[in-house]
């Protein structure tokens, strides 16, 4: 079975507790670093060593998130973790995350771009971008940048699948293509 088919229930379901309790943020940092625990080599093999019996890695998972997380978990985060370990789905943690994370910029109109550039914008350049997008987009905008030199000028704007195209090797690509039509 696929990942994300396994991770969608967990998703929707702290998606739905985070709404009734406005604790998205909160459960966006425990997924992140509950994540970034269970990718380790040493935790992998540990989760699926015989040795331990799941209430000790239960509890060591929900420990090294809580330190990560430089919080003590609450009850429902806690309980998460332990049914996700459980039900022997670790897997599935950065799915879960994912989908987690894609459901609550979608209900909180914040949108995370991602703007390649042929050269590093400037704080003012960025600043300007944010402006444009959020005005267009009627929402909080955050960029995430990248460098492309073969873009040779201008930029490419993405948000999932939508793309807005705005470099000079586009331009370039559609005037070849015209003058090869013609």
């Amino acid at each position: 079975m696929e990942l994300v088919t396994i991770a969608k229930p967990y998703a929707n379901a702290i998606f739905e507790i985070a709404q009734q309790d406005k604790s998205h943020q909160d459960w966006k940092v425990v997924l992140e670093a509950a994540t970034s625990v269970i990718a380790d080599a040493q935790m992998q093999a540990y989760i699926e060593s015989p040795s331990a019996s799941k209430q000790e890695k239960s509890a060591t998972i929900q420990q090294l998130v809580a330190s990560v997380i430089d919080r003590k978990l609450n009850n429902k985060e806690n309980e998460f973790l332990s049914l996700v370990l459980d039900n022997g789905r670790t897997q599935a943690l950065p799915s879960i995350f994912a989908l987690f994370e894609d459901q609550a910029n979608a209900f909180d109109d914040a949108k995370a771009f991602q703007v390649i550039s042929a050269y590093k914008l400037t704080a003012a350049e960025e600043k300007n971008i944010v402006a444009d997008l959020s005005a267009k987009y009627n929402a909080s905008v955050s960029i995430e940048t990248t460098i492309d030199e073969s873009l040779v000028g201008g930029l490419i704007i993405k948000l999932g699948d939508k793309v807005i195209d705005l470099s000079i090797k586009a331009r370039t690509d559609e005037l070849s293509l015209r003058l090869a039509t013609h």
